[in-house]
């Protein structure tokens, strides 16, 4: 059964990037019971009280977005704690999602479960083809347990257990932690610090040859809200597959350099681009094969300038105003002091609304 406006729907990470996204997506569309934990209310790495939650709450309906994330220094760094929490988080939720009868998971996995060196557009298929990336083995293995737990379920308890696999995401409430965050937002810090402080060149990590796929946030969101609202048959004929996932992307990548020229541009940073090929690259590409995702009706909203733009405006502090131009210097944002950094209502674009709600509440 696709959920109803009424229905019991449990975000788990709902503070997350994507955890976020798709709580405002719920809201957007109407959805009135979506239940939330913070990590101090609920700790998902301890059975005893995840098993607490979901027999007191009972959610029908379970987005799986809490998990240990992070770039590629921090795999690097600390592989034991990417798959030991990971793997303690999953085990738990998706445990007791089953022993409560929930009726429908979304488990969210990531792009780097496939092979290093995978044949592209990388096909749900393609998974446990070929040795991983080496710097995020221990999280990539983390989320291969968590896509084979929903399909031993499917198989077993007749769960209906989904995994999707985002490409690169970004958007409101990312992390710009230069030693944790994830490439776009790591470079949106760094142009900013840079043309701020008038510095002639930032350092890029890598060759800056590797191609990458980005997706907004918002639109990862309104993907999710879809899957888990389609109707019974759809969902089921995605859930009983091996592997029972789908990618989720926009089928289009660049070249780091590009990007992080792009990402120049929209700031308005001027100076010398040097990439430090003594440091890790990473993946030589990550693009996704969208066809199941599109063959479904959907896809993404939000182009790649659109969003670092917007992206752009939630790291400025506040009471700083500040212009954004394109690369010809004629699109002009300004972003004034009144508006919070934090205060992504202001900025977002929802997709996600009449559309579900409309449909749900048929």
């Amino acid at each position: 059964m696709s959920m109803r406006l009424d229905s019991r729907i449990y975000v788990a990470g709902h503070r997350g990037l994507v955890g976020s996204a798709i709580t405002r997506c719920l809201q957007k569309a109407g959805y009135q019971n979506i239940i939330t934990r913070t990590h101090a209310e609920l700790d998902l790495m301890d059975h005893p009280a995840v098993r607490t939650f979901f027999e007191q709450e009972k959610p029908e309906y379970v987005f799986l977005a809490a998990a240990k994330v992070g770039g590629i220094l921090a795999n690097d760094t600390y592989p034991a704690e990417f798959i030991h929490e990971n793997l303690a988080i999953q085990d738990n939720v998706i445990h007791e999602a089953w022993r409560a009868k929930t009726r429908r998971l979304l488990f969210l996995g990531s792009s780097c479960i496939y092979p290093r060196d995978c044949p592209q557009p990388m096909k749900e298929e393609y998974l446990l083809t070929g040795p991983l990336e080496p710097t995020n083995r221990a999280y990539a293995i983390a989320k291969i347990a968590g896509i084979e737990m929903c399909w031993s379920y499917n198989r077993q308890h007749g769960t209906r257990f989904l995994a999707v696999m985002p490409t690169n995401l970004y958007g409101p409430g990312d992390n710009y932690d230069l030693q944790n965050s994830h490439v776009l937002p790591a470079l949106i810090r760094k142009m900013h610090e840079a043309k701020e402080g008038n510095h002639k060149e930032v350092v890029i990590w890598g060759t800056g040859e590797p191609r990458r796929e980005f997706l907004y946030s918002e639109d990862m969101a309104d993907a999710c809200v879809t899957l888990m609202h389609l109707e019974d048959s759809k969902f089921c004929a995605e859930a009983i597959r091996y592997p029972p996932l789908i990618n989720i992307g926009c089928g289009q990548d660049l070249t780091i350099r590009e990007l992080a020229e792009t990402i120049a541009r929209v700031v308005g940073y001027r100076g010398k681009l040097r990439f430090d090929i003594s440091m890790p690259s990473g993946t030589p590409r990550k693009l996704l094969d969208v066809s199941r995702m599109s063959a479904l009706g959907w896809k993404p909203d939000t182009g790649l300038i659109q969003g670092i733009e917007a992206l752009s405006q939630t790291f400025f502090p506040v009471g700083m105003a500040m212009r954004l131009r394109n690369a010809d210097g004629l699109s002009v944002i300004d972003v004034y002091a009144e508006k919070s950094a934090h205060s992504f209502g202001e900025i977002v674009h929802y997709k996600c609304s009449s559309q579900h709600a409309e449909t749900c509440a048929s």
